[in-house]
C-alpha cells in the first residue's frame, strides 16, 4: 500500500448528499488500496459527529472548520485579487500547512482532489501527480446561474463563470487526469480547455444497490388513504429548490384535480425559507430525515424536474436501484446509460410532466414495471468499484509513465 492525499472540500460522511455520496466513495474506494491521508472541511455542525468515523478510515486526518458566513466574507477577497471567488472561500491557512507538512514526511507523490478548489493546496508541490475529480464543469453552472438572474447578481455570476473556468483550465493543464462525471460534461471541458484534451476522462456515478434495495422492509411513512409523488435532495442548493418550487407550483395544481388526495413530498436536509413556505396539505417538507429510503421505497412515483442540474444525479440513480418508476428532466436523463421510456420516464414542460405522473399514477403496474427496469439498469451499469477503477491507473501501483498517456 502506498501514502496517497485526498482533499475534499466538505467531509465525505454522512453520504446523505450528492457531492458527498460520491467522495465518500472515492473514500471507500482508496481506502482499499492505499493509505489515505484526508484533508477536509466540515461546515456543517452536524457533521461533527462524524469526525472519528472517517479518522478510522484514514492514515491521516486534517479537517478544516468552515463558517459559511465567514466565508463568504473571505470570498470577497477575490474581487482585489481577480480570482474566482469559490478559491478564497475554501481557502484555510491550517489546511494548507498540514498537506505541506503531510507531503514532506510522508514523500506523498501523487493525490486525489475532489472540486476544483481543492487544487489550490498543492498548486506549488513539486513533483506531485494530481488527479482532479470535478465531477462536473461548475464554472458553465455559474455561466447558467448569471442568465437566470438580474442585475447585480448577474454580472457576479458571470464573473464567476469567467473566473473559474480560467482556474479550471490551468488546474487541468497541471493535473496527470482530469475527471467528469459523465462524457456529456467531459466534452463540454474539452470545447472550453482544448489544451486539456487528452487528460480529460470520465469517472461515473455509481449506486450502493444493496443499501438501495426494495428488499428492506421499510416502515411507510406516509399519511393513510394518500398518493405520494417524491422528491429527495439537500434542499439548501439551489438547483434543488427551483426543482420543487416549480413543481409545487406549475405542476401539482394540475394533477390536484384528478387526484385530490396526491401529496407531494420534499424530502431532504435545511429547506430554505422558500421551500418552507411550499408546505400545506398536499405538500410535505421533511427537512433533515435520518433515511430517505422509506419515503422512496413507498413513492407512487419519484420526480427529477431540475432545470439548473448538471451530470448524473444520484438521487435518481437511488430511486432507480430502489425500484421505482423516475419521471427525470431531459437533462438529467440524458446522462444517464438506461433506455427511456423502460427504465425511467422524460419530461421537460409542465404537460409533459403532469402527463408522465398521471399516467403512472393511472397505471400502478406500468409503474412497477418500470421500476424493475430501473433496478436492472442500475445493477448492471453503476457500481461503484467499476465506476470508479479508472483512478487506480494513474495511482502508485498503476502509474501510467506520464500526465499525457492516454
Amino acid at each position: 500500500m502506498a501514502d496517497v492525499l485526498y482533499l475534499t472540500h466538505r467531509l465525505p460522511y454522512p453520504p446523505n448528499k450528492g457531492d458527498k455520496v460520491r467522495s465518500f466513495h472515492i473514500l471507500e474506494h482508496l481506502v482499499a488500496r492505499h493509505r489515505v491521508f484526508l484533508g477536509t472541511f466540515v461546515d456543517d455542525p452536524a457533521d461533527e459527529a462524524y469526525v472519528d468515523t472517517v479518522r478510522a478510515m484514514c492514515a491521516g486526518l486534517h479537517v478544516a472548520r468552515l463558517s459559511p458566513s465567514m466565508a463568504r466574507l473571505r470570498s470577497l477577497s477575490g474581487f482585489l485579487s481577480g480570482e474566482a471567488l469559490t478559491l478564497p472561500y475554501y481557502r484555510d491557512a491550517g489546511l494548507s500547512a498540514w498537506v505541506h507538512r503531510t507531503c514532506a514526511e510522508r514523500e506523498i507523490e501523487a493525490g486525489v482532489l475532489f472540486s476544483s478548489p481543492m487544487v489550490q493546496y498543492v498548486s506549488n508541490l513539486e513533483p506531485f501527480r494530481s488527479l482532479v475529480d470535478f465531477v462536473d464543469v461548475d464554472s458553465e453552472k455559474w455561466a447558467q446561474y448569471a442568465k437566470s438572474r438580474s442585475w447585480p447578481m448577474s454580472w457576479v455570476y458571470a464573473r464567476e463563470a469567467r473566473r473559474l473556468l480560467a482556474f479550471e483550465r490551468a488546474s487541468a493543464a497541471r493535473s496527470v487526469r482530469s475527471f467528469f462525471v459523465t462524457e456529456k460534461e467531459a466534452e463540454l471541458f474539452r470545447g472550453l480547455a482544448p489544451e486539456c484534451g487528452s487528460q480529460v476522462a470520465v469517472s461515473g456515478n455509481g449506486v450502493d444497490a444493496a443499501f438501495f434495495s426494495p428488499a428492506h422492509h421499510l416502515e411507510r411513512p406516509f399519511r393513510a388513504g394518500e398518493q405520494t409523488v417524491v422528491f429527495t435532495g439537500a434542499m439548501d442548493y439551489w438547483p434543488n429548490a427551483d426543482a420543487v418550487t416549480w413543481f409545487a407550483k406549475q405542476i401539482l395544481p394540475r394533477l390536484l384535480v384528478a387526484w385530490p388526495k396526491l401529496c407531494f413530498y420534499i424530502v431532504g436536509r435545511s429547506p430554505t425559507a422558500e421551500v418552507m413556505a411550499l408546505a400545506g396539505s398536499n405538500v410535505v417538507v421533511t427537512g433533515t430525515v435520518g433515511d430517505v429510503r422509506p419515503f422512496l421505497s413507498h413513492a407512487d412515483v419519484v420526480v427529477a424536474p431540475l432545470r439548473l442540474a448538471r451530470g448524473i444525479q444520484n438521487k435518481i440513480l437511488e430511486a432507480m436501484a430502489m425500484q421505482k418508476a423516475v419521471v427525470a428532466a431531459a437533462s438529467c436523463a440524458a446522462v444517464i446509460d438506461a433506455i427511456p421510456g423502460d427504465d425511467f420516464l422524460v419530461a421537460e414542460s409542465p404537460d409533459e410532466y403532469h402527463d408522465q405522473v398521471d399516467a403512472m399514477l393511472r397505471s400502478p403496474e406500468r409503474a412497477s414495471s418500470i421500476g424493475a427496469s430501473a433496478r436492472r439498469a442500475v445493477l448492471s451499469k453503476y457500481a461503484w468499484s467499476a465506476q470508479l477503477s479508472g483512478l487506480d491507473r494513474y495511482l502508485p501501483g498503476g502509474m501510467v509513465p506520464s500526465a499525457g498517456t492516454p
